[in-house]
């Protein structure tokens, strides 16, 4: 029998169209919008680490995570947002 050959994988920027962007809800306290912009923004930043073959939080440094805002394009993460991505990174353990 012979083995299967599996297709290779897209890159990133083929592989799916963008959801349409729709407005925050309105009257929430500051507190929850930059709560909720510095989730989205770790997740980003997990995700392109993780297609970039980073997979422990150990291998995540600040430079590295900052590097990587850089190429991706969003604004440089502070402190918190980096501890957040590596924290993030713990959970596909």
């Amino acid at each position: 029998m012979a083995a299967a050959v599996l297709p290779l994988p897209m890159p990133m920027e083929g592989r799916h169209a963008p959801l349409p962007k729709r407005p925050l809800p309105a009257g929430l306290p500051r507190e929850w919008y930059v709560s909720h912009n510095r989730r989205l923004k770790t997740m980003r930043l997990a995700i392109a680490l993780l297609d970039s073959g980073v997979y422990e939080p150990e291998q995540a440094g600040n430079g590295l995570i900052r590097r990587t805002a850089e190429r991706i394009g969003v604004h440089a993460p502070s402190d918190l947002t980096c501890r957040m991505v590596r924290r993030m990174l713990t959970y596909g353990r």
